[in-house]
């Protein structure tokens, strides 16, 4: 692969494609512009990398003097400046360096593609169209394809594919428009949410706490999303659409807010100034006031309404919302309303079909509902559209009033569309067909109790599941086993219910592997959930999942079987050794699931799914490769093993890292690492050393703490 431009977006997209295993040539003018912006692209916030040493796989050129390296691309994405003189200038100075078979595409966000193919041959015409990425690329999963008339519609099918089984992207068709769908549709919002807040003289936060998680959009809700954005750059894309979009009534709402000419004048355009609508003051966010153009304390909003109508149904609670005689109220009719009847006036122009605009806004923009879907949930007649259901019994309404049944999509299967076969408190078994049952987690978070221990148990003893896929229904895969169920049971003197609960835990996780299993884990994956998924024969784990074993946080050792499974995972290796118990002791969490292999978390029997949409579809084609296979065969660390683990928990207490009860906890699962002398003794021990930090006093008021705050304590 070969990215040329190492940009802000080149950069990204280059970064991406080395995360996921690509060999990737990034191209700069010269050598040095390449190193200098790489540079900056390494330290980036977020990070482009789900580990640093990924940086090191990029080869970085200058188009001066390594232009030949793209001989060997299969494919070539152009990112340099948005001018069309100087991408055409480059098409025409690659031409005759490309594969005969080679995809090249732009990564424009503002110029017609068919405009920049101009003058090619034939032969790179038909191989030629936009590939519009979302930015940062590692984070969003949509990516707008744009071919012009001449791109060889094979091409346009051998690429989605390419992309969104290979490159992990979503992909939407989209038309050569100006913006295509996301800046045209996503920008005009954006912009003309600051319009309207002007014009009815609500604070940031105000419209904030509106436009967030009650408008079904994400906590970045719109002006912290246009600080993130930059609001340079909201300006650049919104001229360009100004210019380009003469006929359309809408386009005056482009124009500069009051407030953002205003910031942007005295430099202030965003995250990466320091400073927007929002500044961070030391630890403290201060925000813009619009009316007075200077910062002030950042003020909680009173809008009692949100609050009544939150845990209403989206649909349900902006249809009420719409009717309010208050802030909110006056807010929504003024720019809920247009902004979906702007959608309804522009879906012919710009997209192939309501579904792809409606994708476009959540998977590049985040949204819970795309326009349609928002519109069929509030109801057309709410909002002065004359329409149909947009959608309706699983069928969607095409341009010319009928509707049709979409193509299935096998590769993006959710686990929720296979039926269930049996359900209990806290669980379901569903069937994935091909011989695989699914175990799904399905209290909130994902979390694990005796219920779903006992449930899993059951289905296994059953003798019915040849091959076994864990997951969960949840938001997130697992948060862990429930604390509440330990510290019932201590302050209760139940010593003797903690021992059973651990007991079974343990005949659990070690059963679990007795058949070819699979857990596809994705967001957290924790403690006792982690340990189930440990207990498969190999972990799918979508790439931003954050894995680990707090317990020492709450004052406890993993007790379902994680210490054992991190001795295991360390396969006599001392170096490993050490550094699992240090994970252990620190309560560590990967970052994402390549930093869970630098953790001991997981092995080389265990692989990533890069794409987090095609989890369950993966991790069932991986199920059906494997077999059952032995526990390995336990060796206890000898030697100086032991002084080598005081010496790393010296240096953590040290610097500030461990507690005295932290290095008592640590000190545990120690001596499970050197003093069991077989697996058998290793359970035993660990069951026994979880037992009695149950009854430490400093172990439950780090429960309970946790519990209450939901941050651990450093006692």
């Amino acid at each position: 692969m070969c990215v040329i431009g190492a940009g802000t977006m080149g950069s990204g997209i280059a970064a991406h494609l080395a995360n996921i295993g690509f060999n990737v040539t990034l191209l700069e003018q010269t050598r040095e512009h390449a190193e200098k912006a790489f540079a900056r692209a390494k330290d980036v916030r977020p990070p482009h990398f789900y580990v640093k040493s990924t940086a090191d796989k990029i080869r970085l050129g200058g188009v001066d003097q390594d232009l030949d390296w793209i001989r060997e691309a299969d494919w070539v994405c152009e990112a340099i400046i948005e001018k069309l003189d100087a991408k055409k200038a480059l098409f025409e100075k690659i031409e005759h360096l490309l594969k005969e078979e080679a995809f090249i595409s732009t990564n424009t966000s503002g110029l017609q593609i068919g405009l920049l193919s101009e003058g090619r041959s034939e032969s790179f015409r038909r191989r030629f169209l936009g590939t519009h990425f979302f930015n940062p690329p590692r984070y969003l999963k949509l990516l707008e394809l744009i071919p012009t008339e001449e791109t060889d519609p094979t091409v346009v099918q051998q690429m989605t594919e390419f992309l969104e089984k290979d490159v992990a992207r979503r992909v939407v068709l989209a038309k050569d428009t100006p913006g295509f769908i996301a800046n045209r549709y996503g920008m005009w919002s954006m912009i003309y949410t600051v319009h309207v807040a002007e014009k009815l003289g609500l604070s940031v936060e105000q419209v904030d706490a509106i436009t967030g998680p009650f408008l079904g959009r994400p906590k970045s809700a719109s002006f912290r999303l246009n600080d993130i954005v930059g609001l340079d750059i909201m300006v650049d894309i919104a001229q360009n659409l100004i210019e380009r979009c003469p006929h359309d009534p809408q386009t005056p709402h482009l124009a500069t807010p009051n407030s953002i000419a205003s910031l942007i004048e005295k430099g202030w355009i965003g995250s990466k100034a320091g400073q927007g609508y929002y500044k961070k003051e030391g630890n403290q966010f201060v925000s813009y006031d619009m009316v007075t153009g200077a910062y002030r304390e950042r003020l909680e909003p009173s809008l009692p309404s949100l609050d009544s109508l939150a845990r209403k149904p989206l649909g349900e609670r902006l249809r009420e919302g719409l009717q309010l005689r208050d802030e909110v109220g006056e807010f929504l009719r003024a720019y809920l309303i247009p902004t979906l009847q702007y959608a309804v006036a522009l879906k012919e122009e710009i997209s192939h079909n309501v579904r792809d605009f409606d994708r476009v806004m959540q998977w590049g923009f985040g949204w819970e509902a795309g326009p349609f879907e928002m519109i069929d949930a509030i109801g057309a007649e709410h909002l002065g559209i004359e329409a149909k259901p947009f959608y309706s019994d699983g069928q969607i309404q095409d341009f010319d009033g009928n509707y049709y049944a979409p193509a299935p999509e096998p590769l993006f299967a959710k686990i929720t569309d296979f039926p269930v076969l049996e359900e209990g408190t806290g669980w379901k078994t569903r069937d994935l067909g091909d011989g695989v049952t699914a175990f799904t987690l399905c209290n909130k978070m994902g979390v694990v109790d005796p219920g779903v221990v006992e449930g899993l148990q059951s289905v296994l003893d059953s003798g019915k599941v040849e091959r076994l896929l864990i997951t969960s229904e949840a938001k997130v895969y697992s948060a862990g086993f429930d604390l509440k169920f330990f510290v019932n049971a201590i302050e209760n003197q139940d010593f003797d219910a903690v021992d059973k609960a651990i007991a079974a835990f343990h005949r659990l996780n070690d059963s679990i592997g007795k058949i070819p299993s699979v857990a596809a884990v994705w967001g957290f994956c924790l403690g006792g959930g982690f340990e189930i998924a440990s207990g498969c024969t190999s972990i799918v784990a979508a790439a931003e999942s954050m894995i680990g074993l707090p317990e020492s946080r709450v004052g406890l050792l993993p007790g379902g079987l994680g210490t054992l499974v991190m001795h295991e995972n360390s396969g006599g290796d001392v170096k490993r050794g050490i550094n699992a118990l240090k994970s252990m002791a620190t309560g560590a969490m990967s970052m994402n699931a390549d930093h869970a292999y630098e953790l001991g978390y997981l092995t080389d029997d265990d692989v990533i799914c890069y794409h987090p949409d095609q989890l369950i579809t993966f991790a069932k084609q991986h199920l059906l490769s494997l077999e059952a296979k032995p526990k390995p065969e336990w060796k206890p660390f000898t030697g100086p093993f032991g002084g080598m683990v005081d010496q790393m928990q010296d240096a953590l207490k040290a610097s500030g890292e461990l507690t005295d009860y932290d290095e008592l906890i640590s000190d545990k699962a120690k001596r499970i690492f050197t003093k069991a002398n077989s697996r058998e003794e290793a359970m035993e021990l660990e069951r026994t050393l979880f037992v009695e930090l149950c009854h430490e006093g400093r172990s439950l008021a780090r429960m309970k703490h946790m519990l209450e705050t939901g941050k651990p304590l450093r006692n």
